[in-house]
């Protein structure tokens, strides 16, 4: 059904006059008399009793009449909705987080909240792994993922921008080996106890890979998801952990042995991702477009 024929009908009939209605809908009179035609025909009902110039509505036009104004104000209801979207006054940005994004991601949704006050906030937090899944099934527009040369083909359905990029470095007892070291290979920490994040994180894949590669598999001792409490651990001796200095230079330097990785070197890419030729909403492309306003981080 023609929303537009629906309109011109139910103008005629509170106009009570083809001609009013035309002028009403600013419109000429055959224009008019077409779309009632062409709403008559597409229903296979006659909705108006013609005699001259008067008319009356038949029982089909009656409900058409009736369900017609509900259809209509409906229709109008929707504009101002999705108006109110275009113009974000109204709406939520589902964005997956991971927690070691917290710090980096905070400004960036304080100055959006700033921008869109009526916007809602959808945080859900979890590790890649979960975050990569959610995006694929549309419970999420965006999230955070990690950027690594073993996972190269992530990118051929995500696309991306990014937001952090840190170099990873040793996190150690203040006490420790190491601690008169600006620099450490990978391959010296081969009989220390490691201290992972939990499951599902992307990080744990990265650093085990990079450890096998430097020819020994890490010894793991204990997991937390939470940077700080991992932090806590290392300073009360349970083992070491790999954190990127973006964090580690928030720390108290007294209290630990920081080092930067080499052999290889390490970085933490944080990337912002969405699903590539996926819908994003009003809210997610205003996100999207602060996010590319503000320069990368690099720490």
């Amino acid at each position: 059904m023609d929303i537009r024929a629906l309109r011109y009908f139910v103008a005629v009939v509170e106009q009570q006059s083809f001609s009013r209605a035309a002028e009403h809908l600013h419109v000429t009179q055959p224009t008019v008399s077409k779309m009632i035609q062409q709403l008559e025909q597409s229903l296979e009902l006659t909705l108006l009793e013609r005699s001259g110039k008067r008319f009356t509505l038949t029982d089909a036009g009656q409900v058409v009449l009736q369900r017609g104004r509900a259809l209509l104000a409906m229709h109008e209801e929707m504009g101002v909705e999705l108006e109110d979207l275009q113009q974000l006054r109204r709406g939520d940005l589902r964005l997956g987080v991971t927690q070691q994004s917290h710090a980096s991601l905070a400004p960036l949704l304080a100055a959006y909240h700033r921008r869109h006050p009526h916007i809602e906030l959808k945080l859900f937090e979890g590790g890649s792994h979960g975050i990569e899944a959610d995006l694929r099934s549309g419970v999420l527009e965006m999230g955070t993922l990690l950027d690594h040369p073993s996972n190269q083909q992530l990118w051929q359905e995500f696309d991306s921008f990014p937001l952090v990029r840190s170099p990873m470095c040793l996190l150690a007892p203040k006490d420790s080996a190491w601690r008169s070291r600006k620099r450490v290979a990978l391959r010296e920490l081969a009989d220390s106890p490691f201290i992972f994040y939990g499951e599902g994180f992307a990080l744990n894949e990265i650093i085990a890979d990079a450890c096998l590669r430097a020819g020994f598999k890490p010894r793991i001792t204990g997991r937390s998801g939470q940077w700080d409490f991992v932090a806590s651990l290392v300073r009360l001796g349970v083992g070491i952990t790999l954190l990127p200095k973006v964090f580690c230079d928030t720390l108290t330097p007294g209290q630990f042995t920081i080092a930067k990785l080499e052999e290889p070197a390490l970085d933490w890419n944080l990337m912002l991702a969405w699903r590539r030729g996926g819908h994003l909403s009003f809210a997610a492309r205003a996100w999207l477009d602060l996010v590319r306003s503000k320069p990368t981080t690099g720490r």
